[in-house]
């Protein structure tokens, strides 16, 4: 039944941009890992949190092959910007090249080489932070996003239930470290967050 929900839910819900639907066509044919993309449901949801925000700075640690990062930057406002981290340089290209199919290349700033090191270099405050990459530096990224999002400002946080494995005694490495980024965060005073049972698990954080 869960599953039918679902397709229920995606069947009336707008449909994204055309030129998302062709880069998710052409993530499938040319990446290894087509599943990591976000997909046209998450997708829109990101799109309206951005259009609810009114985001002038999001920070993105983790952009695959540029799918969030075009559904964030289509609703910023001229003078914002998605400032996104891709640690595969493989990627690159894909991202370069739909980011300015979409005509959003003054609005997309892409970083390639890992978050730590690049987070502390970025001399902006955001307004809104999307976490989506390496699970077991979630808490890492975390702290160093925290410290770069302004006072009520929000963190989302993409894969908190881990296929509900967080739900078991499963001891995998990366089932442990979401476990406990999810547990952190909950017990985090500098922040409020609300977990969303949304495909693989959003966690919503909004700083104090």
């Amino acid at each position: 039944m869960q599953h039918e929900v679902l397709d229920y839910a995606v069947q009336h819900t707008t449909p994204p941009h055309p030129i998302l639907d062709e880069l998710e066509r052409y993530t499938h044919l040319h990446t290894l890992s087509p599943q990591m993309l976000s997909g046209p449901y998450q997708g829109m949801l990101l799109s309206f949190i951005t259009q609810m925000v009114q985001p002038r700075r999001i920070l993105e640690v983790g952009a695959f092959t540029g799918y969030t990062a075009i559904c964030m930057a289509q609703y910023l406002p001229p003078d914002g910007e998605v400032h996104t981290i891709e640690v595969n340089d493989e990627h690159a290209y894909i991202i370069q090249k739909f980011v300015e199919k979409a005509g959003l290349t003054d609005k997309v700033k892409l970083y390639i080489g890992d978050a730590a090191t690049v987070i502390p270099v970025l001399n902006e405050i955001f307004d809104l932070v999307f976490l989506d990459a390496g699970k077991l530096d979630y808490a890492k990224h975390y702290e160093l996003a925290l410290s770069r999002t302004r006072s009520g400002g929000f963190i989302l946080a993409d894969n908190i239930l881990w296929d509900g494995k967080v739900l078991t005694d499963d001891q995998e490495a990366t089932t442990v470290a979401i476990r406990n980024f999810n547990k952190m965060v909950h017990e985090d005073t500098r922040v409020d967050n609300l977990l969303l049972p949304l495909r693989d698990g959003l966690m919503v954080i909004r700083k104090k």
